[in-house]
């Protein structure tokens, strides 16, 4: 520690507010807020700092600045603003720094509804954000199937419209705007369509049909007809949006449920967001961070960066883990909100549920981004990737063989090896064996055979083994793969079999198969791979039982060659479809004589 940092120390105040640390290169490294500073500040500088990302941060730091604040939500908002403007290298940040799309509904005589990126106090309301543009495009679609919004952006006021400053547009011949421009539409009945609109875009679906219904019973009473119509369309269009929204909790409460899984340097955060009991929505950030991150950390700050510029705040956030300075956060959102609203962790039911599917989703995407990364990086299929993944392996399985055993009823087994790198054949590293330790079906004991076969010239010829060893077969073909490997003394290797009935993936001591999803790319490259050992061995197994049967049968007759007797096999396919040709037909074949003497063979045998 400098001298400048340890008077800087000794004068650090008591009070709530923000400090920044510097490096050498007067780079701000991180921020934070504390409740009190002079704590929070010494306490990075003790004997037992941290984690090990905390440790690698101090080791940085040079100097520091504080802005000493009244209060410690004021801390939390100068902190947020601070970190999305410096973006320092210690905070959990957002990964893509780019502003997130929302609906914006302007505040005009006539609104519009139109996608932003910027938000401003301007007496607007404000949806989103959207993570996913094409979610929020599908919403604005939605909305202008249903509602007849204008999408021109022409300034309607009061006396532009008095003046007949505009003309209606195309749009109002086909019945996609109600022609407020020549005032042929009230406002009111307008601006009352537009809350119909945020009533939708706040998910609140089943009130919205709930209201037109009673609209479309009092047009039908006053005789309205073609208006209870119209209403009544409308109707159908939202109980068919309704109907695709998954009801999760049965008391209607409008709640954001948060869920975070990371890796590393690679974290993901999905968001549920459940309005009147039902999932309306799902969205996703993407966040950096570093090695050693603690997780009530994390999510302090996805909540942070996800309500900075978000209107709509439920009464409820649901999280995994209590984040770090919960009060803070929560006393952030009432403000933002202007209503209180509650943090907590569930611990049984729904809830717990709703927590554990988000989770889940989460995971997901980061697994995601983890193979994108792989791939990047190496230059390796998605496949490849993915097998790492479901396998849970160290390294890629750029090399793979595999094992497949071949008989009939026990006669004439081979043996294959097929190897695929990177995720492709490499044919010119086949290989086939004939297996001469074992008779009748023994499929284990064959395995034995060629594993041992195999991975003792490797070791005699101090090759490296493959990435993955893959035998064609359940526990007991593996086990056998097993056994022979152990007992060559090999220690660090992978090995896996794949049961061909259930397309079941089994590890060493394990007895349970490996829960791998049927669409896996990494599961599709193991049948693609067990498939080409298949073929493989069944073809050398088809060669070995035709040079048999032409040597037992043709080749014992005098006159009779090797080469007559293979071509007399392709044209007529066995002996028995020879022995029941006809004479004429042989003769075409092999000639008068040729064919004079196996008739003579098959008529005295």
């Amino acid at each position: 520690m400098n001298s400048k940092l340890e008077t800087n120390l000794k004068n650090l105040p008591a009070s709530p507010g923000v400090y920044q640390f510097i490096n050498k290169n007067g780079k701000v490294i991180y921020v934070g807020k504390a409740k009190n500073l002079r704590n929070r500040v010494r306490s990075y500088f003790q004997e037992n700092p941290g984690s090990a990302k905390t440790v690698a941060m101090v080791s940085k730091i040079d100097d520091f600045q504080l802005v000493v604040t009244d209060s410690e939500l004021e801390a939390l908002i100068l902190e947020n603003n601070l970190i999305k403007e410096l973006m320092p290298r210690y905070n959990v940040t957002l990964k893509d720094d780019k502003s997130f799309p929302f609906i914006k509904v302007t505040n005009e005589l006539y609104p519009r509804i139109y996608p932003t990126r910027k938000v401003y106090n301007d007496g607007s309301k404000y949806f989103g954000p959207y993570t996913d543009v094409r979610s929020m495009r599908g919403s604005l679609k939605m909305i202008n199937q249903i509602f007849k919004i204008r999408s021109c952006k022409l300034d309607l006021t009061e006396k532009s419209i008095a003046d007949k400053k505009f003309k209606v547009c195309l749009d109002y011949h086909i019945k996609k705007c109600d022609g407020p421009c020549e005032n042929l539409v009230s406002a009111s009945a307008y601006n009352e369509m537009v809350d119909e609109v945020i009533k939708l875009l706040k998910g609140k679906t089943d009130d919205l049909i709930k209201d037109l219904k009673s609209r479309m019973q009092s047009s039908v009473d006053n005789l309205e007809y073609e208006k209870a119509a119209e209403l009544r369309d409308k109707i159908d269009q939202l109980n068919s949006i309704s109907s695709r929204q998954k009801i999760v909790n049965d008391d209607e409460e409008d709640r954001d449920i948060f869920a975070i899984a990371y890796e590393g340097k690679d974290s993901t955060c999905a968001v549920f967001n459940i309005r009147s009991g039902k999932l309306i929505g799902k969205k996703q950030l993407k966040l950096a961070i570093e090695d050693g991150e603690e997780l009530a950390n994390i999510y302090s700050a996805a909540i942070k960066f996800y309500y900075v510029d978000q209107v709509e705040i439920p009464r409820e956030v649901i999280v995994e883990i209590t984040p770090e300075d919960a009060d803070a956060l929560t006393e952030w959102l009432r403000m933002k909100s202007n209503r209180k609203t509650k943090i907590f962790v569930p611990q049984r039911g729904d809830l717990k549920s709703l927590v554990k599917m988000c989770k889940e989703n989460a995971i997901l995407q980061l697994k995601e981004i983890q193979l994108q990364k792989m791939k990047n990086l190496g230059n390796v299929s998605y496949s490849v990737s993915a097998l790492q993944r479901d396998l849970r392996l160290k390294t890629l399985p750029r090399k793979i063989e595999c094992f497949d055993i071949s008989n009939l009823q026990g006669t004439d087994t081979v043996a294959s090896m097929v190897v695929f790198e990177d995720g492709k054949p490499k044919k010119s590293l086949y290989r086939k064996f004939i297996i001469k330790s074992v008779e009748g079906p023994d499929d284990f004991s064959s395995m034995r055979e060629v594993i041992e076969r195999r991975y003792t010239r490797l070791k005699d010829e101090s090759q490296p083994l493959p990435d993955l060893i893959m035998v064609d077969g359940g526990k007991g073909q593996l086990s056998s793969a097993v056994e022979i490997l152990d007992s060559l003394g090999f220690t660090n290797y992978n090995i896996i079999g794949l049961a061909k009935r259930l397309e079941e993936v089994f590890l060493p001591n394990n007895s349970d198969p490996e829960l791998i999803p049927k669409t896996s790319s990494g599961l599709k490259l193991l049948q693609q791979v067990r498939d080409e050992a298949h073929r493989f061995a069944i073809t050398f197994h088809r060669e070995r039982r035709s040079k048999r049967t032409i040597k037992s049968e043709l080749t014992d007759i005098k006159g009779i060659g090797t080469s007559i007797a293979k071509k007399l096999l392709e044209i007529f396919g066995s002996v028995d479809s020879i022995k029941k040709a006809a004479s004429d037909d042989i003769v075409k074949v092999i000639g008068k004589k040729k064919t004079e003497l196996l008739l003579l063979y098959f008529n005295n045998k």
